[in-house]
């Protein structure tokens, strides 16, 4: 007779899926709220979120900087509650390794419809980089170095990974350049990819999801998988509320580190830098811990279920504002009320009304149990 399960692990936990679905409501709709309330009051907070709401043309950081690399993390902070705990059931690991590798390039193709659709197009029309084929990439690297290295070689190459594409920025030499430089004309990570990817990138000469910058992205799902062991660890030799301490103080001690080696290696999203990877990680932490401790340790979670209807469905709601115009749905629904505003206040409205529609579709699927997972 087998004796009852002691292990006090979290089989669950809701604040991964509702900082999940917080990051996903930017890229939703969530952005172009702050944008249009700010074009039609031009009140000074507006105009600051909705600064902070856009992407720097190459060096620096604004917050919408965050909503990628910490879907990415989140990916990493999950593995151990579902890749670890068929590998503690002593699953077998080839057919472990086959479903990650099978998840990676299913991201790679969703990527590819997303960019191109179904259309057949000529070559050099295609652009093969995404958002998706870089979560797909990373976290399948991340994954199979989880599933193959103790926790100490999964510390080394994260570690390794972050120093080997610093030396590789600065070292490399670009023709007609020379080493050292981080213009998008001059580094080696834009050169190669414009030789390498075939059709175009997103940027002519550079693409921000390129190939050579997955690789500190590799880093970004391992800190999440970092945090995701800490979280799945037993509580009775880590209880929640160290837990969320040590994530906050990392985070914190992150930030530092990232805002210091800024100095000489510039954060920079579109290069995926080593110093963007610690920053980003960094407020990724910080947001992780603040989610933890409401809901999972002090269980002020009756909120959080709106956002996790979200977060459970991430990948479809990113993929369907691509193939279903919710902005007409918006529009026809809300019309009767939206006509009385002004015209600037409309667009607020409608903005508004498209996060609605969209939030109504996903709800829907979720009473029915209907997630799109990958």
């Amino acid at each position: 007779m087998n004796s009852p399960s002691t292990d006090s692990r979290p089989k669950r936990l809701l604040s991964l899926d509702a900082l999940r679905g917080f990051d996903m409501f930017w890229i939703a709709g969530g952005e172009n709220i702050f944008h249009s309330l700010a074009e039609a009051t031009g009140w000074t907070g507006a105009i600051l979120m909705a600064e902070q709401l856009s992407h720097p043309e190459w060096n620096g950081f604004r917050a919408y900087d965050l909503i990628f690399p910490l879907f990415l993390f989140l990916a990493g902070v999950s593995t151990p509650f579902s890749l670890g705990r068929r590998m503690e059931q002593g699953a077998d690991r080839s057919q472990l390794l086959r479903k990650i590798i099978q998840r990676g390039l299913t991201l790679v193709l969703l990527g590819i419809i997303y960019n191109n659709g179904l259309e057949i197009k000529p070559l050099s029309e295609m652009r093969f980089p995404s958002v998706l084929a870089r979560i797909g990439l990373a976290g399948m690297f991340a994954q199979i170095i989880y599933l193959y290295f103790s926790t100490k070689a999964q510390y080394i190459w994260f570690v390794s990974l972050l120093l080997g594409y610093w030396a590789f920025v600065m070292l490399v030499p670009v023709p007609g350049c020379g080493a050292g430089h981080m213009t998008m004309e001059c580094n080696p990570v834009s050169y190669l990819d414009h030789l390498i990817i075939p059709g175009h990138l997103h940027k002519g000469i550079h693409d921000p999801e390129g190939l050579f910058s997955t690789f500190p992205a590799i880093a970004t799902g391992l800190l999440g998988i970092f945090a995701g062991n800490l979280l799945h660890a037993d509580e009775r030799s880590t209880s929640r509320q160290q837990k969320t301490l040590y994530l906050f103080v990392v985070g914190i001690a992150f930030l530092v580190l990232g805002k210091l080696w800024d100095y000489v290696f510039p954060i920079n999203k579109n290069l995926w830098t080593s110093s963007f990877v610690l920053f980003v990680g960094g407020w990724s932490l910080v947001l992780l811990s603040i989610f933890y401790w409401i809901i999972d340790v002090q269980n002020w979670n009756r909120w959080a279920w709106v956002l996790a209807v979200i977060g459970m469905n991430s990948i479809l709601i990113y993929m369907s504002d691509s193939f279903f115009d919710f902005h007409y749905t918006s529009e026809h629904l809300f019309v009767g009320i939206v006509k009385y505003f002004s015209e600037p206040f409309q667009k607020v409205f409608y903005s508004i009304g498209f996060v609605v529609v969209e939030w109504l579709v996903l709800y829907f699927l979720y009473k029915k149990k209907v997630f799109l997972k990958v």
